[in-house]
């Protein structure tokens, strides 16, 4: 009897001790969870992040260009530099004249190209190149815009050229090309000097916003016959990005092409504070055409943007062609509207 008693007692203990080890663990568990749902909230959001880095001062040793973008743009070049170059897209050409590199061979284009270059013997189009002019050039370097590679490439199948493409759809494009080029074609005075330009631009409109409530914008691109909305891949969204104001595009109409058809019903929903149209080319939009526009459709009188005077018609030749030389004037022009 005595024996059981003795077992019955150690079976307590024993019993006891299980309870307070697993007292024990969930109480670690129950620790770990609210530290972990402290951490996510805690924890910044990707847009907290941009903002994040935005806010921090830029210099030429943080320029805010990718380091890993910027080698895989580099790892494209040969080794030895070479001298015959051709470029088949405009902000291509504006960069190598800022860097004081004289190509053989300059796109045919609507948009302007530098002063300096128009004796340069022209190429023909960007996406379709003369041939026979470029075979004629013995360039040992073709240089194009990322977003044509395809399309070049078909154009130059069969002949054995060196290529490189450069991104140039946006402002973080830009920077990021112009930088590649002015290190492999060891350029640096000239790089930093525009570099130093540009990021002094960005850090002064950065010190501008301090405090103050960026709008909500919508960005219109007008034809001759339609509106579409445009997104932050847009040349125009990515400086409207940049400056830190809310794309309505990309946060509530959830437009994933770069330019896609107007919802007036979701615009309306949105109410943005301010409404940018870029004029597409010479048959473009224009102040008599969104007032046509808005005659057909008097929706467009419901939106704070109409009632506050804040739709603004933007000049496509600073806003139409991404360009390394106009980019600190696009800047300020948006920043103007905002903080106006």
């Amino acid at each position: 009897m005595k024996y059981f008693e003795l077992k019955g007692t150690s079976i307590q203990k024993f019993s006891i001790l299980i309870l307070a080890a697993m007292f024990a663990l969930l109480t670690a568990c129950s620790s770990d969870s609210v530290d972990s749902a402290n951490e996510k909230e805690n924890k910044p959001t990707i847009g907290e992040k941009e903002n994040a880095e935005q806010d921090k001062e830029l210099t030429l040793e943080n320029d805010g260009v990718d380091d890993e973008k910027l080698k895989e743009v580099l790892d494209q070049f040969s080794e030895e530099v070479p001298e015959r170059i051709i470029t088949t897209s405009v902000p291509l050409t504006e960069m190598l004249h800022l860097l004081e590199i004289t190509p053989v061979g300059v796109p045919t284009s609507t948009n302007p190209i530098p002063e300096d270059f128009q004796s340069i013997e022209q190429i023909g189009s960007p996406m379709a190149p003369d041939l026979e002019v470029v075979t004629n050039l013995k360039s040992d370097l073709v240089l194009g815009a990322e977003s044509l590679r395809s399309t070049l490439e078909q154009s130059l199948e069969g002949m054995e050229l060196p290529t490189a493409y450069l991104p140039t759809d946006s402002f973080d494009d830009l920077k990021l090309s112009f930088k590649a080029l002015g290190t492999y074609f060891n350029r640096t005075e000239q790089m930093n000097e525009k570099m130093q330009a540009i990021l002094d631009k960005e850090n002064e409109l950065t010190t501008l916003a301090e405090g103050k409530e960026l709008p909500t914008v919508l960005l219109m691109i007008g034809t001759s016959d339609s509106f579409m909305v445009m997104n932050d891949k847009s040349y125009l969204g990515s400086l409207v990005k940049r400056l830190g104001a809310d794309n309505i595009a990309t946060s509530i109409l959830n437009a994933k092409d770069t330019y896609s058809p107007m919802n007036m019903e979701e615009i309306v929903v949105a109410n943005p504070d301010i409404i940018l149209v870029l004029a597409s080319g010479v048959h473009g939009a224009s102040e008599e055409m969104f007032q046509s526009e808005v005659e057909k459709n008097d929706t467009w009188t419901k939106l704070s943007a109409y009632q506050n005077d804040n739709i603004h018609i933007l000049d496509n030749e600073v806003f139409g062609v991404t360009s390394i030389s106009n980019v600190e004037t696009a800047l300020s022009e948006i920043a103007n509207y905002f903080f106006e």
